[in-house]
């Protein structure tokens, strides 16, 4: 598995907490090492309830985000705040409007993968909805509006989400979130241990400076 050259393959699922602090993390890498225009993500659908046959539990996700969030504070979190029969049930709408978005360009898919998640972890929106996501998506500068919601509503970004998990369902990416360089190397949460102890997660390894490798192997 390898990315293309000047760009990094995140596999993931928008509602994974672990994801959402490792991708605020490589935005803020190639921020920092002035490769803003250098690297693009490219977003691929890792989707754990296609995997699991079920909605990741929200106790799952509850008892996730304030460790996740202690990786990546300025990511955007908060404890689900809007009425309890609003809170999503299923992640695949988002996931395949990234793919859509990813039909115009990756700077456009890159930019509604961060916002759907920040409408997530940090807004409490229900981003199964469509007329949310298109909401979020007009927010989105690099996105082609008008293009996006014709791809998105004619369903084309649904095969490549499946194409997706046909890929991931092999023995090379190993969950949400793993991300890919052009030279091969890759990493599972890079940098980062996760430790279930006593009922209850913490982490146990945090190197930072995994993402900043990633992006400097990404730019070449």
């Amino acid at each position: 598995m390898r990315a293309a050259p000047g760009t990094l393959a995140v596999w993931s699922d928008i509602g994974c907490a672990w994801s959402h602090a490792v991708v605020w993390r490589l935005w803020d890498a190639r921020r920092r090492l002035g490769l803003v225009d250098g690297v693009r993500l490219d977003h691929h659908a890792f989707p754990l309830e296609l995997f699991n046959n079920e909605p990741t539990p929200r106790a799952r996700i509850e008892a996730e985000w304030p460790i996740a969030r202690t990786l990546a504070p300025r990511a955007g979190w908060q404890a689900w705040s809007a009425p309890p029969d609003t809170y999503p049930v299923t992640m695949l709408p988002a996931l395949e409007a990234v793919q859509a978005a990813k039909l115009g360009s990756l700077a456009a898919a890159e930019e509604l993968d961060r916002a759907l998640r920040r409408a997530f972890f940090a807004e409490s929106r229900c981003i199964s909805l469509r007329h949310v996501i298109l909401d979020v998506a007009s927010t989105c500068d690099a996105l082609d509006l008008e293009r996006f919601v014709a791809d998105f509503d004619a369903g084309r970004g649904r095969q490549p989400l499946f194409d997706d998990w046909a890929t991931a369902r092999g023995d090379v990416v190993r969950g949400s979130v793993h991300v890919f360089a052009p030279d091969g190397s890759n990493d599972q949460n890079p940098g980062i241990t996760i430790d279930w102890t006593a009922g209850a997660y913490a982490v146990a390894r945090d190197d930072p400076t995994a993402v900043e490798d990633l992006v400097r192997r990404a730019a070449g």
